[in-house]
């Protein structure tokens, strides 16, 4: 009874009588405007209150006398909860609005992040910090579902490829923001000033997203586009909302492709936040960097995703979406760019940065196609369960990355040094790279179905 007014408020917007021929070609190309530029913008501003810490991580240790295996749980702590989040909000998604999904979840982030700036203790930040990453959840698989809705399946590649920029764009500017934040004002403000940005973000979802196109008065993306399946012109395309069954088992247990990506995606995840939770530090640690530096470096290493983004998923789509193999292609030069940050000794931070560039440009490609697998190999109906699952694993690696560089930088620093710890951390990442290359290397003929 208690969670009946609550599914009813997040239910999905009903279907309306189809609006006439010429207003549906008028309406149409803004709509789908409309949903690109709202999840763009929006999912950019989760990433304010979600990649905040680790660009002030140091500042957090000894303003609080924490160590890097304390921040290393409260890191890993949240990947934990927003994998865990990420899937059952993504099954819960494609049951609701995207619209007030999507900014719920913005200002419970906003919140979260409003708390933590407000208390010193550890236990709370570690509770504070988890509950944030599990509504952090509710960023990504409302944005799945609205693009699997306004955008074919011919076209996904390049859309989803634009969109995913996004993370790039608000992850770098997370890490200035919560620098420039501290430089100024303290710690605190690094979780203060991106909260403010995401309760005015919230607003702005809620006012500018939509649902389906059908709950506008407008036909569904197959006949706009005419791109329908196979299938889907052999059995029919009226649409249902699918099960728990349907959603869970049919799309995400029996398909072994989703598990072989899901499995990929946990070890490209390590080589992709490697060194945007720990790159700060560790500059700081042994390269000499300053606070402003090691924010800057997160932002070398998101923005430089964002022309590769752009270029992967647009050639994915032209090698008739084999998203694996295109990845797998690009891991080569992320293993390259990681031996060479970690052969590279102190006082070169131009490398550093060229490295972390290069870094940017090749992993990040991979991390969005990994996601648009989940609306290659599933029903649209179930994008985001299936997103949700393969993130899932991907912020379990995060999980591993946190908790676990924190670790061995402090055991192993304690015993042979500081440099020595983190050579251990760096050489244990560089191996994950090498196994999620192995794992890929069985998806490189996998195509979209239909």
């Amino acid at each position: 009874m208690f969670f009946d007014p609550l599914r009813r408020f997040f239910a999905p917007a009903p279907h309306v009588p189809r609006l006439p021929p010429e207003e549906v070609a008028r309406r149409y190309p803004i709509e789908r405007l409309n949903i690109l530029t709202a999840t763009y913008f929006g999912y950019a501003v989760f990433y304010l209150v979600r990649n905040n810490l680790g660009s002030v991580a140091k500042d957090v240790e000894g303003a609080l006398h924490y160590d890097h295996t304390m921040v290393g749980v409260i890191l890993g702590a949240s990947a934990a909860s927003y994998g865990i989040g990420k899937f059952l909000m993504g099954s819960l998604s494609d049951r609701s609005d995207p619209r007030k999904f999507m900014a719920c979840g913005l200002l419970l982030t906003a919140l979260c992040n409003v708390a933590f700036g407000s208390v010193a203790s550890y236990p709370m930040h570690v509770a504070l910090w988890s509950l944030n990453g599990a509504i952090q959840g509710m960023g990504w698989p409302p944005c799945g579902r609205s693009i699997g809705h306004w955008f074919s399946v011919r076209e996904r590649g390049t859309v989803f490829s634009i969109w995913n920029t996004a993370t790039n764009v608000g992850g770098g500017l997370a890490g200035v923001i919560a620098t420039q934040a501290t430089k100024y004002c303290d710690w605190q403000c690094a979780f203060y000033f991106p909260a403010a940005i995401a309760a005015l973000g919230a607003v702005y979802l809620f006012w500018r997203l939509r649902d389906t196109p059908q709950s506008v008065g407008l036909p569904p993306i197959e006949e706009y586009r005419d791109d329908y399946t196979a299938a889907e012109k052999l059995h029919g395309t009226q649409e249902r909302e699918l099960t728990a069954r349907e959603l869970f088992v049919d799309n995400i247990l029996k398909n072994k492709y989703v598990w072989i990506f899901a499995a990929a995606n946990f070890f490209v995840y390590i080589a992709r936040y490697c060194m945007i939770d720990w790159g700060p530090t560790y500059l700081r640690d042994v390269k000499g960097a300053n606070l402003e530096m090691g924010g800057y470096a997160v932002l070398v290493l998101e923005w430089s995703g964002i022309p590769s983004t752009l270029l992967m998923g647009w050639l994915s789509d032209k090698m008739g979406g084999r998203r694996g193999m295109v990845s797998l292609l690009c891991l080569g030069p992320t293993l390259f760019a990681l031996v060479v940050l970690f052969l590279t000794p102190a006082g070169h931070l131009w490398l550093d940065y060229l490295m972390l560039a290069m870094l940017g440009f090749f992993v990040y490609p991979p991390v969005m196609l990994l996601a648009l697998v989940a609306l290659d190999l599933t029903s649209k109906k179930a994008v985001g369960t299936a997103a949700g699952f393969i993130g899932m694993f991907g912020y379990l690696g995060r999980t591993t990355l946190g908790a676990g560089v924190g670790w061995i930088v402090d055991f192993f620093g304690r015993r042979f040094g500081l440099e020595t710890g983190w050579n251990v951390a760096i050489g244990a990442v560089i191996l994950c790279t090498l196994i999620a290359i192995g794992l890929l290397s069985f998806t490189w003929r996998v195509r979209p179905k239909g």
